[in-house]
């Protein structure tokens, strides 16, 4: 009777490990992250000036899997967390055409001012890489959109410019306190451009992750970037998952730079031949939304074959960007009265037309909303 029992609990046990071989529990297939896959874009930077440490906190209350930092890095070397590595542009007129940072209201660095050529386009204003981290930090954030996001400039002048660190001190804190774990998805933003005046991006962020202990395939870490020869540079350093990002025109800004040598585009790259080639460094094709469904006549159209295209090359696909308000959204979508961009629309509807052909994830500005959707498909 005791080997007839010891037999049985045997094969429970084996029948059990290859079920969750099949579901991807093994090694090789980390369970994280849940899927469909909740990113918070900036954080919940519908709600909160975007970058900012109170961002990604709302985001993960509001049901966030991963927060995204868009990465910089300052004079002294630092990564830290910004839309642009321009603190604050500037008209032609020199009046404020954006800004993240009150920068352009401090006397003391009006010297700083100062144009750049970044990725072929002039820009005037103010840029992280000329500031240390210590004069950084004495900056505080500002709303990005005013005129979309009206509220969010109540919080304008209170929060810190976050670093790299502190975004993962703050996920590993939240993942301790929730008991999930929150992952990060940072972007290195104009990887050829840093690396064209001596401070690139792709060492830095490396470390930084070894640091931490997640510089590995199961550490709750995605590398994206619209360049393709940084994600190629990583993946002969590291195992870290990396997304590739596709933008619905133009080509990578490294290919720009070689010239006739490299003519493909990002169309090119969603074609069966472009994601077979992706999926020889990356793990993710981070696609913009209109690739997978395209808007026709104001209304989300007929999806495309790219997310059944890239799961034949095993690759995961995750959509930017959904936001809530008017501004973002496709005519039939939109809020009363439609002709103000900061009324919200029917961005549930959105996120679930996307979800129903097939995505793995999605960037959304209001993870509240995203997490509402994917849960209403559940019920």
């Amino acid at each position: 009777m005791f080997r007839k029992t010891r037999i049985a609990s045997i094969l429970s046990l084996l029948t059990a490990s290859l079920a969750l071989t099949a579901c991807g529990g093994s090694d090789d297939s980390p369970a994280w992250p849940p899927t469909p896959t909740v990113i918070a874009h900036r954080g919940a930077s519908a709600l909160r000036p975007e970058h900012t440490l109170a961002a990604y906190q709302k985001a993960i209350d509001d049901g966030a899997d991963i927060i995204e930092p868009d990465l910089v890095i300052t004079k002294d070397g630092v990564l830290v967390d910004r839309h642009e590595n321009a603190l604050c542009i500037l008209n032609a007129d020199g009046s404020v055409k954006e800004a993240t940072t009150n920068v352009a209201d401090r006397p003391e660095f009006a010297s700083r001012k100062t144009t750049k050529t970044i990725d072929g386009t002039a820009i005037t204003g103010w840029f992280a890489e000329d500031f240390t981290l210590a004069e950084l930090k004495t900056l505080r954030a500002r709303e990005r959109i005013p005129t979309v996001r009206p509220a969010n400039t109540a919080y304008n002048d209170q929060f810190e410019v976050p670093t790299l660190q502190e975004v993962i001190d703050l996920a590993k804190a939240q993942s301790k306190a929730t008991g999930r774990t929150i992952g990060i998805e940072p972007e290195t933003k104009h990887p050829s451009y840093f690396k064209s005046i001596g401070m690139p991006l792709e060492a830095p962020l490396l470390a930084v992750l070894e640091k931490n202990g997640w510089n590995s395939k199961d550490a709750p870490v995605f590398v994206q970037s619209f360049e393709v020869a940084n994600l190629k540079e990583i993946r002969q350093k590291s195992s870290v998952r990396l997304v590739q990002l596709l933008s619905n025109s133009g080509r990578p800004y490294d290919f720009v730079l070689q010239g006739a040598a490299n003519t493909k585009t990002y169309a090119d790259m969603t074609t069966p031949d472009g994601l077979r080639e992706i999926a020889t460094y990356a793990n993710v094709v981070g696609a913009h939304k209109d690739l997978v469904i395209p808007v026709k006549d104001g209304a989300l159209g007929t999806p495309t074959a790219l997310v059944a295209n890239a799961h034949a090359q095993n690759l995961a696909l995750h959509i930017w960007t959904l936001r809530p308000e008017n501004n973002f959204l496709p005519a039939s979508l939109k809020g009363a009265p439609t002709s103000d961009p900061s009324v919200r629309g029917d961005s549930i509807t959105e996120i679930q037309t996307f979800l129903k052909a097939g995505v793995d994830g999605f960037f959304t500005d209001d993870p509240a909303v995203g997490r509402a959707a994917v849960n209403g498909l559940k019920k």
